[in-house]
């Protein structure tokens, strides 16, 4: 990817699995951090695990920025989906 695709912003679909609910704050922490590119989110409280998805605008780096501190939490795992354009 060249550098002026990097710079276009984005829009996708970050899903995130929280299997360890110790990490909550962490993961709340990371969301707050990175709020000005959250649109949206949704939480789902199932009793195995609870799921977060959130509708982000940034550029790639700032997906693969948030996206790759996400993963970094024990117990957390994260998927992202991109819009080709916008």
């Amino acid at each position: 990817m060249g550098n002026l695709e990097q710079g276009l912003q984005r829009v996708g679909l970050i899903g995130i699995f929280v299997d360890d609910k110790d990490c909550f704050l962490k993961v709340q922490e990371l969301i707050t951090e990175y709020s000005q590119y959250i649109l949206g989110r949704a939480g789902f409280n199932l009793p195995e695990v609870t799921v977060i998805v959130l509708i982000f605008k940034g550029t790639t780096d700032d997906i693969g920025s948030f996206t790759g501190k996400m993963g970094k939490i024990n117990g957390v795992q994260v998927r992202t989906l991109l819009k080709k354009t916008i």
